[in-house]
């Protein structure tokens, strides 16, 4: 079979926040490529994120166990992926097994991040990232592949797209908690370790502080929420999948979060977001910032951080002085117009 357009798959089987800044790519290939063909690489984790998005014509799952896999495995889904007749691939994180999935796949035209070795020996064309410098977004990082096929665009905002039906329970989410046109804050505790986070007595503090407004109703995001933070009056019922804490998301007029999957999940609803960041270049806003959206955050001082910084980003909590909650209720107050 000749193939005379692009037909294009983006690899990311990663966390949410992740997959989440990879949205723009569909979008910008196919104004530049109207006619090409996108196809996404996903865990069925993050699937519900490309889920209705007109710009991608498959979502292809690939097992969560796949860094396992030996060569009857990659043999196997090298063999799935040549039906596709994919000629360009675009592998926004350097990953062994996808490199390696890719070339027996017979993709020609294969884009990763980096020069490691497994990329130098199958014939990977390379995009650096320069050590970071000059400091750009993730999402615009992501983009630099897609300018390796020829897109010229320098549009990276995120974004999900729901149905009429998702829109409308989103309504009807919010009319539930905000009955009298309260603003609805959501507050996502939890991170999974993955950044600099607060405390969760700092989130209690938090909660109790912004209860005392009769303007303002909270409700917590989290799946799983640590044990005595929540209670009746101020939980949305868990969220049996990504697709519907989307459509809790969407019904908030605030979340305030760590910089983790979330905050990036309302950035590309267009729901503002108030974020906390360490100073760290490798957690900064300017790397991770939500994309797409009325995007605040705060930052412990710099001289917090270079007299108190737990040397490991993950561990630390903003603690003693980082970020006072002080802060991020005069931060509400100006995002919200209370």
């Amino acid at each position: 079979m000749k193939v005379d357009f692009k037909r294009i798959i983006i690899s990311r089987p990663d966390r949410i926040g992740d997959v989440v800044l990879a949205t723009p790519l569909p979008r910008e290939i196919k104004k530049q490529f109207p006619n090409s063909y996108v196809a996404v690489l996903l865990r069925k984790y993050t699937r519900s994120i490309f889920e209705n998005n007109p710009y991608v014509d498959d979502i292809i799952i690939i097992d969560d166990d796949y860094k396992q896999w030996g060569l009857p495995e990659l043999f196997r889904e090298a063999k799935r992926l040549r039906k596709y007749h994919f000629n360009n691939a675009l592998m926004l994180l350097p990953d062994e097994k996808i490199n390696y999935l890719f070339f027996l796949a017979g993709i020609k035209n294969r884009i990763g991040v980096g020069y490691k070795f497994y990329q130098f020996i199958t014939g990977v064309r390379s995009v650096s990232r320069n050590k970071y410098k000059p400091l750009r977004h993730e999402a615009d990082y992501c983009l630099d592949l897609a300018r390796k096929i020829g897109v010229t665009s320098f549009n990276y905002k995120t974004e999900i797209h729901l149905t009429p039906e998702e829109k409308e329970k989103a309504l009807e989410i919010r009319k539930e908690f905000s009955r009298n046109g309260e603003k609805l804050i959501g507050i996502n505790i939890t991170s999974g370790n993955s950044c600099p986070n607060l405390s969760v007595e700092a989130y209690l503090h938090l909660i109790e502080e912004l209860k005392k407004s009769e303007k303002i109703k909270i409700v917590i995001t989290d799946k799983n929420a640590p044990e005595g933070i929540v209670d009746g009056k101020k939980i949305f019922h868990k969220s049996e999948n990504i697709r519907e804490l989307i459509m809790r998301i969407k019904s908030l007029d605030l979340l305030i979060s760590s910089s983790t999957g979330p905050s990036h999940i309302a950035a590309a609803l267009e729901i503002p977001t108030l974020t906390f960041f360490c100073r760290l270049s490798a957690c900064s806003p300017q790397l991770w910032s939500p994309m797409g959206n009325i995007a605040c955050y705060i930052q412990p001082s710099e001289e917090y951080c270079q007299t108190k910084c737990p040397s490991d980003p993950k561990s630390c909590d903003f603690s003693e002085g980082g970020i006072e909650i002080n802060q991020v209720i005069q931060g509400v107050k100006r995002i919200l117009k209370i």
